[in-house]
């Protein structure tokens, strides 16, 4: 696990302090928006909690509508605060209640995104602490391996996990990055529940800002 040092922690906080606000949603590769500042996305499984670790990190309850339907975000989403961040909310994957020809379409959208997208800065690929690694995770990496597109895991729902449990889920998650070269090969962990890990995961987004400065 990454270590952030308290002006990291600092500099994260004041990063996702402003107003967010929701600035566009792209069905399709045509109607992406144009590309300003530096873009982050967050990718996962479908109830993995991606709107709620969303929600949690730029400090706003409703930013990203949370669903009770798995699989409903079909586009992409992004979210500004009038600053040089753009947070991106990818469709969730893997559900399997969704017809072929919807799943095709996300999968074509997603990657022209990844393509085409030179102000993409890492996809922070989210993973369910209490399940972790599922096959339809591994096709993902796949897909952000071929495009050389920079990512790292991030384990949500971590309260929901004994601390003996989790850390074995650490290290295996970390064991199964070690073999792709496109993967950032530390893991962060994160409770949107209760607010654990959102520090970090605030620093590591903005020491990833500072090292694209250089």
């Amino acid at each position: 696990m990454d270590k952030f040092t308290h002006d990291e922690i600092e500099t994260g906080r004041r990063l996702f302090a402003g107003e967010w606000q929701f600035t566009a949603a792209a069905g399709s590769a045509v109607s992406l928006p144009p590309m300003r500042g530096v873009e982050i996305a967050l990718a996962g499984r479908s109830n993995v909690g991606k709107s709620s670790l969303i929600n949690a990190l730029t400090g706003r309850k409703n930013l990203a509508r949370i669903s009770r339907t798995p699989g409903r975000t079909q586009e992409l989403i992004f979210f500004n605060a009038g600053g040089q961040l753009n947070v991106v909310d990818m469709p969730g994957y893997g559900y399997a209640a969704a017809a072929k020809s919807k799943i095709a379409a996300w999968t074509d959208l997603i990657h022209a995104y990844l393509r085409g997208r030179a102000n993409l800065a890492r996809i922070y690929v989210l993973v369910d602490a209490r399940h972790g690694l599922k096959d339809t995770d591994d096709q993902v990496f796949e897909a952000l391996g071929q495009a050389a597109v920079s990512h790292q895991i991030v384990l949500t729902k971590a309260d929901a996990v004994k601390p003996a449990e989790l850390t074995a889920r650490i290290a295996e998650v970390e064991a199964a990055l070690a073999k792709r070269p496109a993967a950032f090969p530390t893991v962060l962990v994160t409770s949107a529940h209760d607010g654990a890990g959102i520090p970090d995961l605030r620093a590591a987004v903005a020491r990833l800002l500072a090292e694209r400065k250089r």
